[in-house]
């Protein structure tokens, strides 16, 4: 009797002091979420919070970000100048390369060469030709890479990169490659690559932050002349399912917007190691080397905003005609909601093309818990059927495209370190535009009457999943 009655007083203790807490830190719906789960399980739920409760990195370290940022700028202007450009295309596209500008930091550049490559055996096939033929330095950044056929072959390459002279550094995240640090990884240092963790967590050091907020890019910088970026990871297309394949789209780029792709990986580089890298060896002098315009737009937690969101939901207040969108995991907050909705009251066409079938289970219910009020809106959402669609996709009208490493879901926004390429010239969005054609000839679309009728255990789980879309 005494441990229960301990045992209760503990609990509205931790009611009491952790939900003022959670009300003060948090946005409403974040807080209305993580205020459920307290109240429910006060116990677990005060766990849960202190492992992924907190959704900012430590102040230090993006400061430290802030800082690194604007020295790489100032380093790249002199070279960088006379390529920078404003996409304009009346007022709109004024403004949208403004906002774009001032939220990610990186202006737009003009003479790239873009190559889109949607065949994971392609990309790595192009990645590794490239890693063989490199001189100065390979520099890698991927959340996964895993020690199966495509992590074995990238790792050979970049060792005997290493063997010929050349300067490799390689990222990784250590959650999403925590086992390929443990094996091959090894190789890699041994062989005199200098290979680091990204975000590495440890409950017993000051730097802790919760286990989830990670580093989501994929970078390739070869000589700082050639550089890949995308949605693929250095992983085989079936990710160790063998009964779903991904397929990832990945982008092959040269010319002066090599020089943002690097300025990313010299800033994550400086945050796991705290080194500067020569300047020289990485800021080779650019050289036009097509005709598109493009801009890197970097985001994540240690920027003051979510600005990737702030963009997005920007420019579907813009959209005239048609958005569409690809993506695997969709998870809208209600300002996307909004924009959403307020596009279709407009007129504008909005296509969403997500998976069949997930690898996500809490993600995947949470997600269909939302088709149903996108198709009252008269949404159109299509079921991609030949495997898991994980290629991230945004295009609307044909002035704006985005290309990258972004989910469309709040993890992606407020806490995992993402990369994306925007577009500006009508042809380049076009190759987007018909790669998502691609996507939704594999795909068919669901209807509101139908997507109302399935059972009530369905609809329910969805529902209660639907309470956790804050925190997922």
């Amino acid at each position: 009797m005494q441990f229960s009655v301990l045992y209760l007083l503990a609990e509205w203790i931790v009611r009491i002091l952790v939900i003022p807490i959670i009300a003060y830190r948090y946005r409403p719906p974040s807080a209305l979420a993580w205020i459920a789960v307290v109240s429910f399980q006060p116990m677990i739920g005060l766990v849960m919070y202190l492992i992924f409760g907190e959704n900012r990195l430590p102040r230090r370290r993006i400061a430290e970000h802030a800082r690194r940022r604007r020295a790489l700028q100032l380093d790249m202007w002199p070279m960088l100048q006379k390529y920078c450009v404003d996409p304009k295309s009346g007022l709109d596209g004024e403004s949208k390369h403004q906002l774009s500008v001032q939220l990610g930091e990186m202006p737009a550049v003009a003479n790239n060469d873009f190559q889109l490559i949607d065949d994971t055996s392609e990309a790595i096939d192009r990645i590794i030709q490239d890693i063989d033929q490199a001189r100065v330095s390979v520099h890698l950044l991927f959340y996964i890479w895993r020690d199966d056929e495509i992590g074995r072959r990238v790792t050979d390459a970049i060792i005997e990169a290493e063997k010929r002279g050349v300067e490799c550094r390689v990222l990784v995240d250590a959650v999403g490659s925590r086992r390929f640090l443990k094996s091959r990884g090894k190789d890699l240092q041994a062989a005199g690559v200098e290979m680091y963790p990204i975000l590495p967590v440890n409950l017993f050091r000051r730097r802790f932050h919760r286990i989830d907020m990670r580093n989501h890019r994929k970078l390739v910088v070869i000589d700082g002349k050639i550089a890949y970026t995308g949605s693929q990871n250095i992983v085989n297309p079936d990710y160790g399912t063998k009964n779903l394949i991904w397929h990832d789209l990945m982008m092959r780029l040269q010319g002066p917007i090599v020089m943002q792709l690097q300025a990313v990986f010299l800033t994550d580089w400086y945050a796991e190691t705290h080194t500067e890298l020569e300047k020289a060896e990485c800021f080779p002098t650019p050289v036009a080397a097509g005709h598109e315009t493009l801009q890197l737009f970097p985001s994540g937690p240690t920027y003051h905003t979510m600005n990737l969101h702030r963009l997005i939901v920007a420019m579907l207040y813009q959209a005239r005609k048609k958005v569409t969108i690809t993506t695997p995991y969709f998870i809208p907050d209600e300002s996307l909601l909004q924009a959403i909705e307020v596009a279709r009251l407009r007129g504008v066409r909005i296509i969403l093309v997500l998976p069949e079938k997930s690898d996500q289970i809490l993600v995947s219910a949470a997600q269909r818990s939302f088709y149903a009020q996108l198709l009252e809106m008269d949404v159109e959402i299509y079921l991609f059927t030949k495997g898991l669609l994980h290629s991230k996709t945004l295009t609307i009208d044909k002035t704006f495209a985005l290309v990258g490493t972004s989910n469309m879901d709040i993890r992606s926004f407020a806490l995992n370190l993402e990369m994306n390429l925007i577009l500006f010239d009508e042809d380049t969005i076009q190759q987007i535009s018909d790669q998502q054609k691609k996507y939704l000839d594999l795909a068919y679309p669901i209807h509101l009457n139908h997507w109302d009728n399935r059972g009530f255990f369905k609809t329910f789980g969805e529902a209660i999943a639907r309470l956790m879309a804050p925190l997922l």
